[in-house]
């Protein structure tokens, strides 16, 4: 097998690579291919943030920034970009950029290790908050910085960093120039012969050709987890079909029932859409890993991904989505409950790839919410995700969706539940009767992350949450109301 030629836009320059394999990472391309030190590799899992990077992807007449981990990132993925590391921040005559200076002024490093990591997210806030003239807030830096951990600076001074670079004189990148390089590397293109062993088709018809002629290709699109399985399971791949740079699936429409996504549409823009429509969902898409894995990842890889923890899928499944698979021979719609098959398994042919995400539009007198439980508040897998959608009127329950993970193999539908819950009065006493039918309904297991009782009663925890805040208890506690009628978990719950 042979790869196609990798080009890239990294620090004023075109890059080309040849003879790099599919499988290869981004941080093993630049620490080892290319000799760059300054990324640093840490938990080489995506979870601790020292190995972020910038990339820069023209859209239209401006460049999207975006912070992700490279350790985790194919780096074949990056064909067609521009990339900054943290040693491109500080000017050609080594004038340090606001980034550096404000960690610096700040006292914002002590070891120093994951500094690289802390700077590069930082500079994505800076091109794409502070330029554009965007405040920086405190809960916008902690959000930024989610993916990012520090073990001995503490964050204090890190946010403090975060807010101070706005204040400094700016430095703008020459983005015309930038653009102009980009569009330079759109005509070269990356090379189609059949054996080629990394495929990334630009349209969708080429996408559903190569699926036909290559069914045994590794599909990936973000890689935030086929980069575990090269990482951590030492997994190769002789061919890898990248479905990221199709122009259909990047693409979101709104319709009048429905949002459509494109299943290479990365988790941030994703959310970003659905938060659109309904708002209160922002604070669990903010804690679905941390910003530079969800600048990566896509929502068709983490649904085709089909992880029973896969925070997605029980929004989703509560929402009524569907998903559409296509190939050569057609187009099928199925609704995402029905996708799965087993642990990991599923019902797309090979032949085929998931291509859009259809999500139904609020509904009049919907109250819909979603809770995740883990061991940490952020960048964590949940140990329970529960999400509910009702229909209420006059005091009735006239519709109802729940979905699940943790709790099953599959992410699942509450089918014995929403029919308890349907034509009950919307009342504590009809709650807590359906409670029981929620936590008799699934037989979790045991694992590092919680025990089978623990997920049983959680379960049932956060139906009574979502009933306490449809009567105006905003982000409850059930553990802070000391209700006796209620049997409490944990604070957590």
């Amino acid at each position: 097998m042979t790869t196609p030629l990798l080009q890239f836009l990294w620090r004023g320059d075109i890059v080309a690579l040849p003879n790099i394999a599919p499988a290869r990472t981004l941080l093993q391309l630049l620490r080892e291919d290319l000799n760059h030190s300054a990324t640093k590799e840490g938990c080489n899992e995506g979870d601790c943030g020292a190995c972020t990077v910038v990339l820069g992807e023209a859209q239209g007449d401006h460049i999207k920034y975006s912070a992700v981990n490279s350790c985790i990132r194919q780096a074949h993925s990056i064909h067609g970009m521009a990339l900054w590391t943290a040693a491109d921040l500080a000017a050609p005559d080594g004038t340090p950029h606001p980034v550096q200076q404000a960690l610096h002024q700040c006292h914002a490093s002590q070891c120093g290790f994951c500094t690289p990591g802390f700077a590069m997210s930082l500079f994505g806030v800076y091109q794409n908050q502070v330029l554009k003239g965007a405040p920086v807030t405190r809960t916008l830096a902690q959000e930024a910085l989610s993916g990012n951990l520090c073990r001995c600076t503490g964050y204090r001074p890190i946010l403090d960093a975060a807010q101070h670079m706005a204040s400094l004189p700016r430095v703008h990148l020459d983005e015309n120039e930038l653009l102009q390089k980009l569009e330079l590397l759109t005509h070269t293109g990356q090379a189609t012969e059949p054996d080629f062993s990394y495929k990334s088709p630009a349209n969708l018809n080429d996408l559903l050709a190569t699926r036909k002629a290559h069914p045994g290709a590794q599909i990936v699109a973000g890689c935030t987890d086929v980069g575990l399985w090269v990482n951590k399971l030492h997994m190769d791949f002789d061919q890898v079909l990248d479905v990221t740079r199709v122009a259909e699936l990047k693409t979101i429409e709104l319709q009048d029932t429905h949002t459509v996504i494109g299943a290479a549409v990365s988790l941030s823009d994703a959310f970003a859409a659905l938060e659109e429509d309904r708002p209160q969902l922002h604070d669990f898409f903010s804690r679905f890993a941390g910003l530079p894995v969800r600048n990566s990842g896509t929502l068709g890889g983490n649904i085709a991904n089909g992880s029973p923890i896969g925070d997605s899928m029980p929004l989703l499944i509560a929402l009524h989505a569907s998903v559409v698979l296509m190939s050569v021979r057609g187009a099928r719609e199925v609704p995402l409950e029905n996708l799965y098959t087993g642990y990991r398994k599923n019902v797309i042919a090979a032949d085929e790839v998931l291509a859009y995400v259809r999500v139904p539009r609020p509904q009049p007198n919907e109250f819909s919410r979603v809770y995740k439980v883990s061991k940490r508040f952020e960048d964590d897998i949940s140990a329970v995700c529960l999400a509910v959608n009702l229909q209420l009127q006059d005091g009735q329950v006239i519709a109802a969706s729940l979905g699940a993970g943790g709790v099953a193999a599959t992410p699942v539908r509450a089918s014995k539940t929403e029919t308890a819950l349907c034509g009950q009065p919307w009342t504590q006493a009809s709650v807590l009767k359906v409670v029981s039918t929620l936590r008799a309904e699934f037989q979790p297991i045991s694992d590092m992350r919680a025990s089978a009782a623990y997920r049983t009663e959680v379960l049932g925890n956060l139906l009574q949450r979502f009933w306490l805040e449809t009567q105006g208890h905003a982000h409850t506690s059930l553990a802070s109301l000391n209700l006796d009628t209620f049997h409490v978990a944990g604070e957590n719950a």
